[in-house]
């Protein structure tokens, strides 16, 4: 079982109480200053605001992340706001070297070989004239040293031509591949949004989990989510055993909601 330490706190103090080189992987998703209705936090900060605040909490966040570490960082923008993630990871290079970028897909459209279409997934629509319906947000994946070796078969699928199998080496046999930088990964389907996804946004816990499986879930004995929201990413940690969670949110109805749906697990 995993020992939550769940705290109601803004998570730059809460940080600042963690030793130093103490957490082994960080799977989050602040807040993307789009103006999203959240109770207790003002989504809507000028632009050097927001990135300088960005700035301060990756500062823990580097702090108390081991040399051997994993930093996830999901984040979104609006079409009519596409540079704010290219933004974030330039404000945060000092901190951090960019090792992957994943393309986390929300909703696609197929064509198969017999042209036949299919459409997988759930968007939000928009009307406009001037921009596309945007199906996908950002997973960046920073480390310390862009040395941090991963478990990618951990995440992989089959060969589609099993006839790499024998041809390339690597595989030694094995029927599965690295997954490579682009995840579809829908949410569920939901009946009621008030009652099923009560936080204006969350990642699904799919998303937390193949980030915990890539750093590799034997090498994770303490991961942490600085904005736990309403607690996908705890629920993914207790799922793929991790050992310790500690999730900072300074809500205390996103965080009575998160305390409920682990205990339901």
């Amino acid at each position: 079982m995993t020992r939550f330490d769940l705290r109601q706190q803004d998570c730059v103090e809460g940080m600042s109480r963690l030793p130093t080189r103490s957490v082994d992987l960080v799977v989050t998703s602040p807040p993307y200053n789009l103006g999203i209705r959240y109770v207790k936090y003002s989504d809507g900060q000028d632009r050097h605001s927001y990135l300088r605040y960005c700035h301060i909490w990756a500062e823990q966040v580097q702090r108390i992340l081991k040399p051997s570490g994993s930093f996830f960082l999901n984040v979104g923008a609006a079409p009519s706001n596409p540079m704010l993630p290219h933004e974030i990871a330039i404000e945060l290079r000092d901190l951090f070297v960019l090792q992957n970028t994943i393309h986390w897909i929300k909703s696609i459209a197929i064509e198969d070989r017999q042209r036949s279409l299919q459409s997988h997934g759930h968007f939000k629509p928009i009307n406009s004239k001037r921009f596309l319906n945007d199906f996908h947000e950002y997973l960046f994946h920073f480390t310390k040293s862009g040395r941090v070796e991963l478990d990618r078969l951990a995440v992989g699928v089959p060969y589609q031509d099993k006839s790499n199998i024998a041809r390339w080496r690597h595989t030694c046999g094995s029927d599965l591949r690295c997954r490579g930088n682009t995840w579809f990964v829908p949410y569920e389907t939901i009946q009621s949004r008030a009652k099923e996804r009560p936080h204006p946004a969350t990642f699904p816990v799919q998303l937390a989990e193949w980030c915990i499986k890539l750093h590799g879930v034997s090498r994770v004995e303490t991961m942490l989510d600085p904005f736990l929201g309403i607690g996908n990413s705890a629920i993914a940690a207790q799922q793929c055993k991790v050992k310790n969670l500690i999730g900072f949110e300074i809500d205390e109805i996103y965080l009575a909601e998160a305390k409920r749906r682990i205990c339901e697990l």
